[in-house]
């Protein structure tokens, strides 16, 4: 007898020989039943989220085997038939046979996909055609991963189409695995599961759901990252706080946004509120919610908590109760419609704000979707040129390590070098917001293009002469405790050789270097 070496199978749990073996079992006839949904694919079809995906879905169908749908197992749906205890006479039926006291029902059970592949319209209480039923099916999408389009998704389309001889749902959005942090699929061997239960007790459950829903693409496997569970937190603090801010000023009362006599600022911020709701809305179309959550951050991180709240305390200062009105409005509507948006992702925050503010219904899940508000937009170019004008003062204030209270001297021109025609009340949060003013000549002017024309800024204001001496100082008396130390280290001749000579030839350019 000649041994071979081959590999056996080992049981996960409990590590024992698994030695197949020939049984009965009872099998579905797939052929004419994946015939049938290949069929109706090509007019009536179920669009998979990403399309790859149904090729996918036909390939398999279209290389069908017969399904084995009995399992040896202790639980699960019992097999509708019956063996005759005398004859052996084989009863498949609904019912059990009449005289059941002289058959024995088969010990085996269905396999799981099967019963689950009911599940579309067993749950609307099919086999009656209930008002459920009539209402949600087929239901709109499903959502599953893509290691189980065979086992479930594709046994719910043939499973309906036998029955209800429609399809059990029109869209089916595939995504992948929660792998962990260096892209490894997570498992007990490798210890590097994560407790979702942990992570919600230190970021909260919004910030969970916000990151798992808007960092993962249709169809790919995703990198549980803890950093950016933490940047989904802050987020949420961000919006939260934004929300404190809108209600100190409503205190309590509802202001009208129809009835609102909106400045351009006002009306800016809603121009952009209705931009990025139609970028949303058309990723939320296509479940593209890593779009989704991209524009959700920068409209309300960039747009509303970084500029809208800051300029709108110029409109809350006003005299002009008519101004102040408008700017309590726009906060109030802008606030309502962003808790709205972010509800799908963050359900508990958006609840909480919501029912702060005037007039909310019982809950926000009986608000209707936003929809765009038509506005005048010709004039908001000029509020854009006000906020890259603000911005580019900021940056030159950081890149000329300026103090941001220091008064700066500026002019302002349009994209043919004229000065730009900015009205006074924005003139004035110019200077409020970035510390300038406005003068007709600079003694050293320095051109900072920015969109649609440049921010010319006085060259010697930016240059604190006090500071920079003595910051050269600084630099000069280290410069000088550098040579001294590098010299005398090549002038040590245990040190020269000694040490390795990439270490002296280290020395010397930096010796070098210091003294240009």
């Amino acid at each position: 007898v000649e041994k071979h070496v081959h590999q056996v199978g080992h049981s996960e749990r409990t590590d024992a020989i698994i030695e197949p073996y020939l049984s009965l079992q009872w099998f579905v006839k797939m052929e004419p039943l994946a015939k049938e949904v290949l069929k109706f694919q090509e007019d009536n079809a179920i669009t998979f989220f990403p399309d790859r995906f149904s090729n996918t879905f036909d390939r398999w169908l279209e290389n069908i085997e017969d399904w084995t749908i009995s399992r040896q197992l202790w639980w699960g749906h019992r097999i509708p038939a019956w063996f005759h205890n005398e004859t052996g006479e084989v009863y498949v039926g609904i019912e059990a046979p009449e005289d059941v006291e002289n058959y024995t029902q088969d010990s085996d059970v269905l396999d799981t996909w099967f019963s689950s592949a009911l599940w579309p319209f067993s749950t609307m209480g099919w086999p009656e055609e209930t008002e459920d039923f009539k209402r949600y099916y087929p239901t709109n999408v499903m959502v599953t991963g893509y290691d189980i389009i065979f086992f479930w998704v594709a046994r719910m389309a043939f499973q309906a189409r036998y029955f209800t001889k429609d399809v059990p749902f029109k869209d089916v959005l595939i995504h992948g695995l929660i792998r962990d942090e260096k892209g490894r699929k997570m498992s007990k061997s490798l210890g590097n599961g994560v407790d979702p239960m942990d992570v919600i007790e230190d970021y909260g459950v919004d910030a969970l759901r916000f990151f798992l829903t808007t960092n993962s693409t249709p169809g790919q496997d995703m990198r549980y990252v803890p950093e950016k569970v933490e940047s989904s937190w802050n987020f949420i603090n961000k919006i939260w706080n934004a929300s404190r801010f809108v209600f100190m000023h409503l205190e309590g009362v509802s202001y009208d946004i129809n009835k609102a006599n909106l400045n351009q600022v006002d009306r800016y911020i809603i121009d952009r509120f209705n931009k990025a709701l139609k970028e949303i809305q058309m990723n939320m179309d296509k479940y593209e919610y890593a779009n989704v959550g991209s524009a959700l951050t920068h409209f309300i991180w960039d747009d509303f908590a970084n500029w809208y709240i800051e300029l709108s305390k110029t409109g809350l200062q006003s005299d002009d109760p008519s101004a102040v009105y408008a700017t309590k409005a726009t906060l109030q509507y802008i606030l309502k419609n962003i808790t709205i948006l972010i509800s799908p992702f963050m359900p508990f925050v958006s609840e909480e704000i919501y029912l702060t503010l005037p007039n909310a219904l019982e809950s926000i899940n009986l608000e209707s979707w936003p929809a765009v508000m038509d506005i005048e937009t010709s004039d908001l170019d000029e509020v854009s040129f006000l906020l890259n004008a603000i911005t580019q003062v900021r940056e030159s204030r950081v890149s000329y390590e300026v103090k941001p209270s220091k008064p700066l001297s500026i002019q302002i021109l349009d994209d043919h070098n004229n000065a730009y025609d900015l009205n006074q009340g924005l003139k004035d949060m110019l200077s409020s917001m970035a510390k300038v003013s406005f003068k007709d000549t600079l003694s050293d002017a320095l051109v900072l293009p920015i969109a649609k024309g440049a921010v010319v800024l006085d060259q010697e204001e930016l240059v604190d002469k006090e500071a920079l001496r003595e910051k050269l100082e600084v630099e000069k008396v280290r410069l000088e405790s550098e040579i001294k130390r590098g010299t005398n280290m090549l002038s040590n001749t245990n040190f020269i050789s000694k040490a390795p000579q990439a270490k002296v030839d280290e020395e010397k350019r930096k010796l070098e270097e210091y003294k240009r």
